[in-house]
């Protein structure tokens, strides 16, 4: 049976299950809150990043949630450095121009700080002589730290970076480092093809309808007369 879990990555946590840097001091991973052999994570989220990821046993259905090519919506809540205007909204929404090309067009909004957030550990960085607000962004792409380099290229770099929902899947009443299981999907794709025909088979039947048919076993006898029995 597919399993399909979500869970709330906390601040500063890599989203892995083992670490691969130093030996000396060791990073948390996704292993100090989930105990789940043969799960594995579909798709990143950042260290420095929050918010949902999803993990699932089933290969296929890790492939097509974190696969670029399928576009499935991310949506993030970004505390960002100022107040955009409506020309950055715009700019984030129509697409903006990164080193490695022109973002898709995306969905970009500004909110209110999101009802419920919970406080980071450590605390972001603030400035008193720097607002800071909340902008909702939804992408369907999948680039390094593409975020964080959006909202820095319209002028407001990224404070802190949240992830609310993949697709159909959100954070709603996850609390960070908690985690649940979900119910897996039917993953949509193109119908399984139809076996080839059996060339040779359909060779006989046609071969067979081509023959003339056979005569009824008396067909174009001629009948004869009795025989007289003869006299002894």
């Amino acid at each position: 049976m597919t399993r399909l879990i979500r869970f709330n990555k906390p601040y500063d946590v890599l989203p892995q299950f083992t670490d691969r840097g130093s030996d000396s001091s060791p990073r948390a991973t996704l292993s100090d809150w989930i105990d789940l052999p043969g799960v594995y994570p579909a798709g990143r989220l950042d260290r420095d990043s929050e918010g949902l990821m999803l993990l699932t046993d089933h290969g296929r259905l890790q492939a097509w949630i974190s696969d670029p090519q399928h576009k499935m919506p991310k949506t993030y809540w970004v505390q960002v450095e100022g107040t955009p205007d409506a020309a950055a909204i715009q700019a984030l929404a129509s697409g903006v121009e990164l080193k490695d090309g022109m973002t898709r067009p995306a969905k970009a909004a500004l909110i209110e700080e999101p009802e419920g957030i919970w406080a980071r550990n450590p605390p972001i960085r603030v400035r008193k002589s720097v607002p800071d607000s909340w902008i909702a962004l939804t992408i369907r792409e999948g680039r390094n730290r593409q975020v964080r380099r959006m909202t820095a290229a319209v002028g407001h770099p990224t404070l802190r970076l949240i992830r609310a929902a993949i697709g159909i899947w959100t954070l709603d009443g996850l609390s960070p480092g908690t985690w649940e299981d979900l119910e897996a999907p039917t993953i949509p794709g193109p119908p399984k093809p139809k076996p080839a025909p059996n060339r040779q088979a359909i060779a006989r039947r046609k071969a067979a309808a081509s023959k003339p048919a056979r005569p009824e076993p008396d067909a174009g006898l001629k009948l004869r007369k009795p025989r007289k029995p003869r006299k002894r």
